[in-house]
């Protein structure tokens, strides 16, 4: 798009997020209130769109919507030291490491559990029969 304004379907596009996702960012405050036309339509700057393509980064990457608010507030302080950022990112980082064991336990956990099951007609299931007991 080389225009100046862009409709919501026309920054969707250019953006890589969804309209509907688009929308939900303004309302929870993640980006402006966009400007609307005199019909009532939604549009959008390049630098909007900008924006929104920082936000799906951020989002391809992990971070919440709470981070993010906090990264766009650190990009657009252009006074702000890189070590704020990077500590950010390194706490996200040890995140996503705790999120990594987490998942191998539970990747490990469910393997053994079928390994376990013979999975043919028979009802006896250890799968379910694990899931059911008290722990």
């Amino acid at each position: 798009m080389q225009s100046d304004i862009y409709n919501i379907g026309q920054a969707a596009k250019a953006s890589g997020i969804s309209a509907k996702m688009i929308r939900h960012y303004e309302e929870v405050g993640l980006l402006p209130a966009a400007s609307r036309t005199f019909s009532g339509y939604r549009t959008y700057s390049h630098q909007d769109v900008h924006m929104l393509r920082f936000i799906r980064h951020s989002r391809d990457l992990g971070f919440s919507i709470k981070q993010i608010s906090d990264l766009l507030s650190l990009w657009r302080d252009r006074n702000r030291p890189s070590s704020k950022v990077k500590q950010m990112a390194s706490e996200h980082i040890e995140m996503l490491n705790q999120k990594i064991q987490e998942l191998i336990t539970m990747k490990s956990e469910l393997t053994r559990l079928v390994s376990c099951c013979h999975g043919d007609e028979r009802p006896d299931c250890p799968i379910l029969d694990e899931l059911a007991q008290d722990k």
